[in-house]
């Protein structure tokens, strides 16, 4: 398999320039005609504005906006970044070593660029914090869910680790802190079939095969609350969240399940209560056991009163999916 060009341009901020390969045909007698016309979301003053700053290249050098429209040719540029809200906690180092980097993500911190959420991603601040400008991610966790996240150093690794993932040979192990009901049996383990809509935020379950499975045991209790151990053995969207709640248990903090309400980006208080806590596996490169413990705990556990602002009552409200 043939690998991509790497771009003429520096990462900037720690992020890459975006990469843009022209198709076979198409009526444009110009590269500006061209981007005019595929860059829909970039107004047309913004495209002359880059190219007046250099901002489209390939690997003569920057491009003119008269360039002939050339079939299949590739460029580079670096994409004006939306307004971000910073979050406003740090990112723990659990490991780090020539090959892996593991981390704590906080809550609200999105794990890669994506819509908008761009700089203020694990990925993007770790590149920069650390200087490792090729480091990428062997998985992804929720924005608002805690915990292990890990990394990989060295590119000619990525497919090693990221297989190990995407064929669920890793043993994960969650905590999350959710209301208890006696009368509900645990442990157990909930198989359902989970569907994500494209374009809609949040997934269901829905009659059919199952396709997620997760055990879940109840760790300890008190107060009308429990901590609760989860172990995904699939990895579908929200698949914990949704197993909760499914049992009328719903996670603290969860502005999705069961009813889904407006939370502003700006706003950092009562947290999902949903910790990545363990990530454990046999490492394809030394062939050896490696596992690794989260050193986050959960502030509706530690501290009710304080996490909920409060409010003394962990059962969930009518008109609320959270207490």
């Amino acid at each position: 398999m043939r690998r991509k060009a790497r771009s003429p341009l520096p990462q900037r901020n720690g992020l890459d320039a975006a990469r843009l390969r022209l198709p076979a045909d198409g009526p444009w007698a110009t590269l500006r005609d061209h981007l005019v016309d595929r860059l829909p979301r970039v107004a047309p003053e913004r495209i002359d504005a880059l190219f007046r700053e250099g901002g489209f290249v390939d690997h003569s050098g920057p491009l003119a906006p008269d360039s002939p429209f050339v079939p299949h040719a590739v460029l580079w540029f670096h994409r004006d970044l939306p307004e971000e809200v910073p979050v406003p906690f740090e990112i723990g180092i659990v490991h780090q070593d020539e090959d892996l980097l593991v981390v704590d993500k906080p809550h609200f911190l999105a794990s890669i660029p994506r819509g908008r959420h761009i700089l203020q991603t694990a990925l993007v601040r770790l590149r920069d914090e650390l200087d490792l400008p090729d480091l990428v991610p062997a998985h992804r966790l929720d924005r608002v869910t805690a915990g292990l996240l890990m990394f990989v150093v060295r590119p000619e690794l990525r497919g090693a680790y990221q297989t190990l993932f995407r064929d669920r040979v890793v043993h994960k192990e969650y905590e999350a802190v959710a209301p208890h009901d006696p009368a509900v049996e645990l442990p157990r383990t909930v198989r359902s079939r989970i569907v994500k809509e494209r374009g809609v935020i949040t997934a269901q379950e829905v009659p059919g095969a199952p396709n997620s499975e997760t055990r879940i045991e109840l760790v300890e209790h008190r107060d009308g609350l429990g901590r609760y151990r989860l172990l995904p053995s699939t990895g579908r969207t929200h698949q914990l969240r949704l197993h909760l709640a499914g049992l009328g248990l719903p996670i603290l903090g969860d502005d999705f399940y069961p009813m889904l309400t407006e939370k502003p980006l700006d706003d950092f208080t009562r947290p999902l209560q949903l910790l990545a806590k363990a990530l454990s596996f046999t490492d394809p490169v030394t062939g050896r056991p490696r596992r690794f413990e989260s050193r986050l705990t959960l502030g509706a556990w530690d501290d009710y009163e304080t996490w909920s602002g409060g409010r003394h009552d962990p059962r969930p409200t009518p008109s609320a999916s959270h207490p």
